[in-house]
């Protein structure tokens, strides 16, 4: 009666979704304070100063007909233009609005990037673990093969010895996610080398290219000292994309890109294959009003010493009650070790409490779960107080 697929994607929801369903039906029956969750990576600052007075400026000024109708289906060429100038200036390189596709935020992007990459049904792409889920559906909607690339267990930077014997005839692409959901680890210059050296090996063996698809929605989260190098110029055949929900606290407005730069081979002739894979799956053109507000601040940066508070509260407080856990360099996720080694328990027992987290058994790393930090300092206490009273019971 239905596709069977479609049907059991949509009875079956991430544990994610699931958890976060479940905190807002604990809010609405209990209160909130009876609630701390940390499931969902969900912006916890507004948007930066810039954008909100681009909105009002462009709705107060501009022709509403205008704002709000279609553009061209790859996105409105001035704003790609000033997008692709920031691009060139921040990497000094020589981008142009022809190497950009708009794209209704980094779903439809990587959708269409693996729906585009795919020359026949079985090919493969292979993920680094930890990985986001949702790239299983995402290689399987374009009819491909999701495999999975191990990681180092102490500092879960991928393991290239690994990803070169799982390179073979059928893979299409491999795909970076730096700073990386769900660990918060960034892959430094030295990491990108090597992928990009096991990357170029393997093409020469096999006499066809490797693309690397980097994406990149927490580019502009990072702490530190920490650096988020441009990908492309360690691998020219490199597809970047990218999201504006997480910088600029607007994921349900929903805006990002493909950027198919030009050290990448055919890279005119990539695009057009994103836009035709983006036709075919339904993704006409991305929000014009989003368009216009990014292509009129492009270059806007998120509050990330809102973030680097809470990061570095929740690691003093976890350190404090003698949990274990992965140090985040980026994004605004923290991996805790779960005690005794089964994530699912652990977290079954944290949403007993009304501590809502996320085990990565999903994501590729058993062991761990997720812990959101972009919530309100007071969540973040209540879950605090809550892995307290956990460990306690424990000892």
């Amino acid at each position: 009666m239905w596709n069977p697929k479609a049907t059991e994607r949509g009875n079956s929801r991430s544990v994610i979704r699931e958890l976060f369903a479940y905190g807002e039906t604990l809010r609405r029956t209990a209160g909130e304070d009876a609630v701390a969750d940390l499931s969902l990576g969900n912006p916890a600052t507004p948007p930066p100063a810039a954008v909100t007075e681009a909105f009002r400026t462009l709705l107060a000024t501009e022709d509403p007909l205008t704002l709000h109708g279609y553009t061209a289906a790859e996105g409105d060429p001035v704003v790609r233009a000033s997008i692709a100038a920031t691009l060139s200036r921040r990497y000094a390189t020589e981008i142009g609005a022809e190497h950009l596709f708009l794209t209704a935020g980094a779903a439809p992007a990587l959708t269409a990037v693996f729906f585009a990459l795919t020359e026949a049904p079985g090919d493969e792409f292979i993920a680094l673990a930890p990985y986001f889920p949702e790239y299983s559906v995402f290689t399987t909607v374009a009819g491909g093969v999701l495999r999975v690339c191990p990681c180092d267990p102490v500092t879960l930077l991928p393991d290239t010895d690994a990803l070169a014997s799982l390179i073979g005839e059928r893979t299409r692409g491999v795909i970076v996610n730096s700073p990386n959901n769900p660990s918060g680890v960034v892959y430094d210059r030295v990491t990108l080398a090597r992928i990009a050296a096991c990357l170029t090996a393997r093409s020469r063996e096999i006499g066809h290219s490797i693309y690397l698809i980097s994406d990149e929605p927490y580019r502009e989260l990072v702490y530190g000292a920490a650096e988020v190098p441009y990908v492309p110029s360690l691998y020219p055949e490199t597809v970047v994309c990218y999201s504006f929900s997480k910088s600029y606290s607007l994921p349900g407005d929903r805006i990002g890109y493909v950027l198919t730069p030009p050290t990448c081979p055919r890279a005119a002739e990539l695009l057009r294959a994103v836009a035709g894979a983006a036709r075919t799956l339904g993704h006409v053109c991305a929000p014009a009003l989003m368009q216009r507000v990014v292509g009129a601040v492009p270059d806007a940066r998120p509050d990330i010493a809102f973030y680097d508070r809470n990061r570095r509260a929740l690691m003093q407080a976890l350190s404090d009650l003698g949990y274990a856990y992965v140090t985040p360099e980026g994004a605004f996720y923290l991996l805790l070790r779960a005690p005794g080694g089964d994530a699912v328990a652990f977290s079954d027992r944290a949403k007993r409490e009304g501590l809502l987290i996320v085990p990565c058994d999903g994501f590729g790393l058993p062991g761990f779960v997720r812990l959101a930090y972009c919530v309100a300092p007071a969540v973040l206490r209540r879950a605090v107080t809550i892995l307290e009273r956990i460990r306690q019971d424990l000892q």
